[in-house]
């Protein structure tokens, strides 16, 4: 099915909200938990399933929802409906620091393939699949894993990754990311593990023993900030049981 055509808005830096304008009858898919606020006259409804083939059956939603398990996201999602008159407006925020990217997928050739939890919602339409790695060493070292997830559609789609995005379009290029700075790219695209080097750089280097090479003509969204450095710096810094952070002496005058 034709995915709905959605107008959009996206305010803020580096806590990002986008605004999704609605029309009467369209719909909006999103991850559950994501809407931030809604206007009088949408109506919401949590289902299994993205709603882009609605004949598919029991048998259909439940392949769906064992995809989305795999994936390790929730297995429903939220069908926000405009249901009333005029237009109306629903908002969705990434749940850590950093950008929502807005893509056409008609723009760049119908599908993206990316982080398994950067979607963030999409127009009514939008399939919204698991993606295996051929490669088996992809899937070993590749930081996101064997799957990845795959939209599908030719409409607007929102993903969101951390810190800075940078768009870079390659065109018969070849470029090697650190695996967790991949946000996402189109399936055109070749995507390998390879080697970060020699042995000492891999060990001794600070930038991972793997890399990921991308090659090919297409489109590929890079983040600075992948949440996984976030969360280690945040664990390295917490309070310890006994007091104080790891690596620091706190003294504390009792007089």
């Amino acid at each position: 099915m034709r995915s709905h055509e959605v107008d959009f808005q996206i305010y803020g830096d580096d806590m990002q909200v986008v605004e999704v304008e609605l029309d009467p009858g369209e719909v909006v898919v999103a991850e559950a938990g994501a809407m931030n606020w809604m206007e009088d006259g949408i109506q919401f409804e949590t289902r299994m399933g993205d709603g882009s083939q609605p004949a598919s059956g029991i048998l259909g939603k439940l392949l769906n929802v064992g995809k989305r398990v795999l994936t390790g996201e929730s297995i429903f999602m939220t069908h926000f409906t405009h249901q009333g008159g005029g237009k109306r407006r629903v908002a969705f925020a990434a749940p850590y620091p950093g950008k929502i990217i807005p893509v056409d997928l008609q723009e760049i050739g119908g599908e993206i393939i990316c982080q398994k939890d950067s979607f963030l919602a999409a127009a009514m339409g939008t399939e919204i699949s698991i993606a295996f790695h051929k490669k088996l060493g992809t899937g070993f070292f590749g930081g996101e894993g064997f799957i990845l997830q795959r939209l599908r559609g030719d409409g607007m789609a929102f993903i969101h990754a951390g810190g800075t995005v940078i768009r870079k379009e390659l065109q018969n290029d070849v470029i090697r990311v650190d695996t967790g700075c991949i946000v996402g790219f189109s399936p055109h695209i070749d995507y390998s593990i390879e080697r970060a080097g020699s042995l000492k750089s891999m060990f001794f280097g600070g930038e991972g023993i793997f890399l990921a090479t991308l090659r090919g003509t297409g489109t590929v969204y890079l983040q600075s900030l992948p949440f996984s450095r976030l969360a280690d710096r945040i664990l390295a810094l917490a309070p310890r049981a006994g007091g104080g952070r790891q690596g620091e002496n706190v003294l504390f005058d009792l007089g």
